[in-house]
């Protein structure tokens, strides 16, 4: 397995590929915001979208979707700076954390925004999440498909013109040139990206289907994407990334949060190395999980990238720090979506091992006090010194 010479992400990440210079998409994104991204001129760019949403609207000027963490606040502090009315609306994840509806609800009060929390019909939910996880291996795929769904849908529904979403992915975290240069989340990014791996909401419909595996189309509803046909193309919402038109930044971003009421202690941190993030849903560190095993990378492989390209840390020390985290397993996480779910733990590990790709992992031999026994390794891993 190959690693960018700059940052420490390996190429079996999606979206990465290495140059002839061995330097990651990741990395190659990052120059073009720093060196060649005209960001005078986006900011022109998303004024003028600014003004045709306020011409469009009828009450509410866009929808911002909002989880309570650092970068939904970012999101709805810009669009008040920018003079936009806007209606925040949350996919309500049946594995919030306390500390993620306390910055829900400070979000709300703190800057002042009308909200919808959405409910998904828990039975529902956790068969979905369960057929997604025993067929691709994926928690988080219902989890981004309704987070996707449930504001475009709504923004249709109530005639919202505009829908501003956080960062572009493919900027951010590694994608083609063409990728990195998206300003608009629409159909076609979602067919492709997203976490929803190619599928839409059709692909998971089974009424014919008995027990867990059975889900029809009503019960999915919320789970629908609007498609922009029929009766729907009467209005079309612009749909934007603000990390497109404005330089993204999570340690920026984490700042504006805190000055406006933000909380959180490195004692939060659930995956990674940031204490800030992916701190209100108790089952997005399996979504992150499962990357060890499909790809060979932890969560901390892109946080401490993103530190890098930042200058905050050299691949030094980032390769130490990977050393002493190990692959951090969310033992109590784990445990949560056992329980919603209704099934052991065994049942989880067992899945997991189902998803271990035997082109990047490897059985050795080894020696123990009890005996010899195998194990799994990854051959030319990055980090030397490492527990496995």
């Amino acid at each position: 397995m190959r690693y960018c010479t700059r940052c420490i992400l390996p190429e079996t990440r999606p979206g990465i590929t290495l140059d002839d210079a061995g330097v990651c998409t990741a990395c190659r994104g990052h120059e073009e915001k720093t060196r060649h991204i005209d960001w005078a001129g986006r900011q022109a760019a998303l004024e003028a979208i600014v003004a045709r949403a306020k011409a469009r609207s009828v009450g509410y000027d866009c929808v911002v979707p909002v989880s309570g963490g650092k970068d939904s606040w970012y999101q709805v502090i810009q669009c008040k700076a920018l003079g936009l009315n806007p209606l925040a609306i949350t996919w309500r994840t049946p594995g919030r954390t306390a500390l993620g509806q306390r910055n829900l609800d400070g979000l709300i009060r703190n800057l002042g925004v009308d909200h919808i929390d959405y409910t998904l019909n828990p039975d529902v939910e956790r068969r979905f999440m369960k057929k997604a996880f025993e067929r691709v291996g994926a928690v988080g795929l219902p989890m981004h498909m309704a987070l996707f769904a449930i504001p475009l849908k709504l923004s249709v529904q109530m005639r919202i013109p505009l829908v501003i979403w956080g960062e572009n992915p493919q900027l951010e975290y590694g994608g083609e040139a063409a990728e990195r240069q998206a300003t608009r989340l629409d159909q076609a990014w979602l067919k492709t990206h997203g976490c929803l791996m190619g599928t839409t909401v059709e692909d998971w419909i089974d009424e014919a289907a008995t027990g867990d595996d059975r889900l029809t189309a009503a019960e999915l509803t919320a789970w629908r994407v609007p498609t922009f046909e029929g009766a729907a193309a009467d209005f079309v919402p612009e749909s934007i990334f603000l990390g497109a038109f404005q330089p993204w930044d999570s340690f920026e971003n984490t700042a504006v949060a805190q000055a406006h009421g933000f909380e959180y202690s490195d004692g939060d941190r659930r995956m990674g190395t940031w204490a800030f993030a992916d701190i209100d849903c108790a089952f997005m560190s399996l979504h992150h999980y499962l990357k060890w095993f499909k790809f060979g990378f932890t969560r901390a492989f892109d946080n401490l990238s993103v530190q890098i390209r930042q200058g905050q840390i050299s691949r030094a020390d980032a390769i130490d720090t990977l050393a002493r985290l190990g692959p951090q397993t969310p033992h109590h996480d784990i445990e949560a979506f056992c329980a919603f779910i209704g099934a052991p733990i065994s049942w989880f590990h067992g899945v997991c091992e189902r998803f271990r790709d035997p082109q990047i992992w490897r059985q050795v031999s080894v020696s123990t006090p009890t005996g010899p026994t195998t194990r799994w390794v990854i051959p030319d891993f990055l980090v030397e010194q490492w527990s496995w």
